[in-house]
């Protein structure tokens, strides 16, 4: 009896089965038809995402057996979207396995870079292989891949509208007017001159109507640091001492860099800190930028008082607040 292990042996590939839409026309034409079909039944479900997206009222529900009371705007959604990517990816899937060539080809291990004439051979072989699969004679198939490739294409350019409606100058604008009040943030109390002492410093909000109804996303480009420094000490050009009063100079307290809030603010150096990246403003010199990732210095307030001595705006920002967007023009 021997000891040595006997070789596996090569199994071979089994026989090539053809199709039936090889040698039968009216098999392919049959199988075209199908492809065909589901390239159209996919476009009929972009067709009812976009109906849905469009027409359908949100609040609009109807029954449906087992399933109950739905939402009709959603469920007209959802399955116009399912339908559409479905329908699109099994015409593909079908034409591929029964019009597609379906030739076998065996290729040798070699080195990774091809010699040259494979390269060429290969090249050769894509450009048969394209022509055999019948997209430029089969014109059923072509015009309905090509609708419904179009269609699909709409879905997520439709969709985009539930980001909202484009800002438009929503950005470039705040709530400060020339003559709005400054009031405390908490508190919504009117501030004086004399409530701040040298080095103190103030977070405060414009004075509106109702503060109650006061909204998140106007805070986030209301709000505005006060700090009051000795007038030696700044080092401003006449515009932007112009724009203080007594010492008490007005910056926006969101930071030009990513919109965090500076909130740290180091009486010693004068220096306000954005504690997210440590982009740091030189109140001495207008929040000229000095440390960290942040491009601009922080927008400037103009501010003086009224007859009673209360702090208000001389007018609103000059330029827009926080980070940067594309249609900032500086």
């Amino acid at each position: 009896m021997s000891n040595e292990i006997e070789a596996i042996k090569d199994p071979g590939l089994p026989a090539h089965v053809h199709r039936k839409a090889d040698s039968d026309p009216a098999a392919a034409r049959r199988a075209e038809r199908q492809v065909a079909t589901m390239f159209g039944i996919s476009a009929l479900g972009t067709i009812l995402l976009i109906i849905s997206y469009i027409f359908v009222p949100q609040d609009l529900f109807i029954f449906i057996p087992v399933m109950g009371e739905q939402n009709a705007h959603q469920l007209g959604l959802g399955l116009g979207m399912a339908i559409a990517l479905f329908f699109i990816g099994m015409g593909a899937i079908h034409w591929a396995k029964t019009l597609m060539p379906d030739t076998e080809v065996v290729a040798e291990r070699h080195e990774f870079r091809s010699p040259d004439s494979d390269r060429k051979d290969f090249v050769d072989a894509v450009k048969s292989g394209a022509g055999a699969a019948g997209l430029g004679r089969r014109s059923l198939i072509k015009k309905s891949l090509g609708a419904a490739l179009g269609l699909s294409a709409l879905s997520p350019l439709l969709l985009l509208r539930d980001l909202g409606p484009l800002p438009k100058k929503e950005f470039e604008k705040t709530s400060w007017k020339a003559g709005t009040h400054l009031v405390t943030d908490p508190g919504n109390r009117r501030i004086k001159a004399s409530d701040l002492e040298v080095g103190a410093v103030a977070q405060v909000l414009p004075e509106i109507e109702n503060p109650e109804e006061r909204k998140l996303s106007d805070i986030g480009k209301d709000a505005v640091l006060l700090i009051r420094l000795r007038p030696q000490e700044f080092n401003l050009e006449p515009d932007r001492l112009a724009m203080t009063h007594e010492g008490i100079i007005a910056f926006s307290k969101i930071c030009s860099h990513m919109g965090c809030a500076v909130a740290l603010y180091e009486q010693t150096t004068k220096h306000l800190l954005c504690p997210c990246h440590q982009s740091t403003f030189d109140v001495t010199r207008a929040a000229k930028v000095i440390f960290g990732p942040a491009a601009r210095p922080l927008p400037q307030l103009a501010i003086t008082v009224d007859g009673e001595g209360n702090l208000i705006a001389k007018q609103p920002f000059t330029e827009a607040v926080g980070p940067s967007f594309w249609e900032r023009s500086s």
